[in-house]
């Protein structure tokens, strides 16, 4: 079979491809193991497969509609697993990679800034992964479809309480 670029499976594959930093990020977001991100990312792809063919460039960017999908699933996944009163283990700070170029002092910040954003509810999780990858307040608001006064609100909070937990002197 000639695949083309009008090809569904080419196309997709591609733009999964050109994006995959994007379920990365928030697998490693929702889950502290590794195993659990495999899965996670694995459903977020046959999910977004499952979805492409209401993909419309027109409305959204691929990036923005593939963090919608993403975060839609590992949060449907993680009501999934409370449901079943099945809760995770802390998150393991030596079981993270390093990155071997940046100072041990860095790489610990890092892990520190994981783990805090690991331990918030599943929405300001979201929030925070969208703000630190640079998404503007209206690109958050369009992909957790909550507004856009919603997300300069929580993002105050939530750069309050890491504020707080990093630097507790006034």
């Amino acid at each position: 079979m000639k695949t083309t670029a009008a090809d569904p499976r080419t196309q997709f594959s591609r733009l999964l491809e050109q994006h995959r930093g994007i379920v990365l990020k928030i697998a490693r977001g929702y889950c502290a193991h590794q195993e659990d991100r495999l899965d996670l990312i694995q459903e977020i792809s046959v999910q977004a497969w499952d979805a492409f063919d209401g993909f419309d460039p027109a409305r959204a960017r691929f990036s923005t509609w593939l963090y919608r999908v993403a975060l839609n699933v590992a949060i449907s996944q993680l009501r999934r697993q409370q449901l079943r009163q099945r809760h995770h283990a802390p998150l393991d700070e030596e079981a993270l990679p390093a990155d071997g170029a940046a100072p041990a002092e860095q790489r610990h910040a890092l892990r520190q800034l994981e783990a805090a954003i690991h331990a918030l509810p599943p929405l300001d999780r979201a929030l925070m992964l969208l703000h630190l990858d640079d998404y503007d307040h209206r690109q958050i608001a369009d992909i957790l479809g909550i507004s856009s006064a919603n997300v300069s609100t929580r993002l105050h909070r939530l750069r309050q309480q890491l504020r707080a937990r990093f630097d507790p002197t006034p």
